[in-house]
């Protein structure tokens, strides 16, 4: 399978030079296919015509490189309103917001917390889930979104 890391490493160029920001990659295996998510992000927000630009323009790349050995499929988008995060640096911007995580491998008897971001310190994740606090480590997370409560 192939490095997501490895994946963002290449495809980061391209976005960044028609003005966008990589929020993040996701590569979704599914038997003999996958799909590769591309989530990109602008302070003018994104159009359907972004993500082709986008989207025509990571293919040339991937074409070249050819990092993913299994046919897949490319899907460009914005990170939505229910964002994933990718990376710790994006952790910060919604502290006090409600955040669904889980992770890796079980934590305090868990793998899936529900609550507030309260705060980033050096490497970990902290949330109010409940009554508790959690200092969630970031490697372990293996998926985190933000939830839009209305």
């Amino acid at each position: 399978m192939a490095d997501v890391e490895h994946i963002r490493e290449l495809i980061e160029p391209a976005v960044n030079g028609l003005g966008y920001q990589l929020w993040g990659v996701q590569l979704l295996s599914q038997g003999r296919h996958s799909t590769l998510r591309v989530f990109i992000e602008s302070e003018n927000g994104i159009t359907v015509d972004d993500c082709a630009r986008v989207s025509h323009q990571v293919s040339g790349v991937l074409d070249v490189e050819d990092p993913i050995p299994t046919h897949y499929t490319l899907e460009v988008s914005s990170p939505g309103i229910d964002r994933p995060l990718f990376l710790l640096p994006q952790y910060p911007a919604y502290i006090g917001q409600w955040l669904k995580v889980t992770l890796r491998v079980p934590f305090e008897g868990r793998r899936k917390f529900s609550g507030t971001l309260k705060a980033i310190e050096d490497d970990e994740v902290v949330m109010q889930v409940d009554d508790e606090e959690y200092v969630l480590p970031f490697e372990l997370i293996e998926k985190a979104n933000i939830v839009c409560k209305d």
